[in-house]
């Protein structure tokens, strides 16, 4: 009977704990929404810039996410240790970290360039795509990586469970930090003469070749990340391409009824948060052996998908009411408060049904193959959402309003 109390006080605990991360998460997230509403002008006059807005804020979370969920299997397994130096556990993965983020940043540049010529969309030049979301990205990658680090020393010595706070924290990050830097960056970069704008590129491909000599000089952990994780975050850029030209085609509504707008960032963000958790949550059980992966998944698992509905359903309506108030105190159009709920309540359950599915594929399939299932999860994950969430969100937006 104790054992019985103890379990449901320890599970209330961790609802409670993630409840308030995503609460928090949300309010912050809903920022980087107002901030977006507010730019939406520049968003029209920088052609291509909306492109690059989900797979930038994207792969910020991606990367900082197997940051935590790595440092949160080796909480849970006991090899973490606050050491920094060449083999610790610490310095070899804000290493590859820093790598990640380099290059990652100039292949969202490209391949964000690329699809959207292909997309016949008006869009500014390659090279400022690139410096764009290299300057934008390294910026942004430095801060969230020191968020994520606080949030993780703060966890290891306060006893909490990184796998709970870890995934909403950087994606919140990821969204209040990189969209700003963004929009900075590029209004920076679209005015600088074509001989700066030279320089920087140079300073950038210096950058990339510096990021693969420390790779190929770095230990067995930092190549086996990189290894890893750069096959897997390269081709799901394509994703958040993907999402950023449907956000661009249908910008004019977006921008018109700019609620919708708003929305946009804590919405993508707390279905990333929900499925970081799930992701992370099912690492560390494979990892420590309490889940299988099976086909069906087992008792354990289906209990976390319902528990991500009740964040879902906690959480969905809180970001439309503050997208909805925000609107109409910055004099912008919405919607309406019922429909606005509506909108992103159906359009978040349909995409918490998908990534659940996801998560427990992407870490079974991962696992059972052999590799790290922290390195997989959350960026497989939170890129479909990016393709998926904006898919849905689009859909419901022009079936109801």
């Amino acid at each position: 009977m104790n054992q019985m109390i103890a379990g449901f006080t320890h599970r209330y605990r961790d609802v409670l704990i993630v409840f308030v991360a995503l609460f928090i998460s949300t309010l912050l997230a809903s920022v980087a929404g107002m901030y977006l509403g507010s730019v939406n002008e520049l968003l029209l006059l920088i052609p291509g810039l909306m492109i690059l807005v989900p797979s930038s804020i994207n792969m910020r979370g991606a990367i900082a996410g197997i940051l935590s969920s790595r440092l949160a299997s080796a909480m849970h397994l006991g090899a973490f240790d606050i050491q920094y130096g060449r083999g610790s556990v610490l310095g070899d993965n804000l290493q590859a970290t820093f790598i990640l983020t380099i290059i990652i940043a100039a292949i969202v540049g490209l391949i964000g360039f690329i699809i959207g010529e292909a997309a016949g969309l008006e869009i500014i030049s390659v090279m400022e795509m690139i410096l764009i979301s290299v300057i934008s990205g390294c910026f942004a990658g430095l801060i969230v990586t020191l968020i994520t680090l606080l949030v993780s020393l703060g966890t290891y010595r306060y006893g909490f469970d990184l796998d709970l706070v870890g995934a909403p924290t950087v994606t919140t990050a990821g969204d209040v930090v990189t969209l700003p830097l963004l929009v900075v960056s590029a209004v920076f970069i679209v005015n600088l003469s074509p001989f700066w704008q030279n320089c920087l590129f140079i300073v950038v491909l210096l950058l990339l070749a510096l990021s693969v000599v420390t790779t190929i000089g770095g230990t067995d952990v930092v190549r086996s990340i990189i290894r890893e994780g750069l096959p897997l975050l390269a081709p799901l850029c394509i994703l958040g391409t993907i999402a950023g030209v449907i956000y661009t085609e249908g910008l004019d509504e977006l921008v018109s009824t700019a609620a919708l707008l708003i929305l946009i960032p804590p919405f993508m963000n707390g279905c990333g948060a929900i499925g970081g958790i799930i992701c992370s949550r099912l690492a560390t059980g494979m990892h420590m052996g309490s889940i299988e992966p099976k086909l069906i998944p087992d008792r354990e698992v289906l209990s976390g998908f319902m528990v991500n509905y009740l964040y879902a359903l906690m959480i969905l309506p809180l970001m439309a009411m503050i997208a909805h108030v925000a609107a109409i105190l910055m004099h912008l159009d919405s919607p309406g408060l019922l429909m606005m709920v509506v909108v992103s309540t159906i359009s978040g359950l349909i995409v918490i049904t998908a990534l659940n599915g996801l998560a427990y594929l992407t870490a079974s399939i991962s696992f059972s193959l052999g590799y790290d299932p922290d390195n997989f999860g959350i960026p497989v994950v939170t890129s479909s959402i990016d393709l998926i969430g904006a898919s849905v969100l689009i859909l419901m937006i022009h079936l109801l309003l």
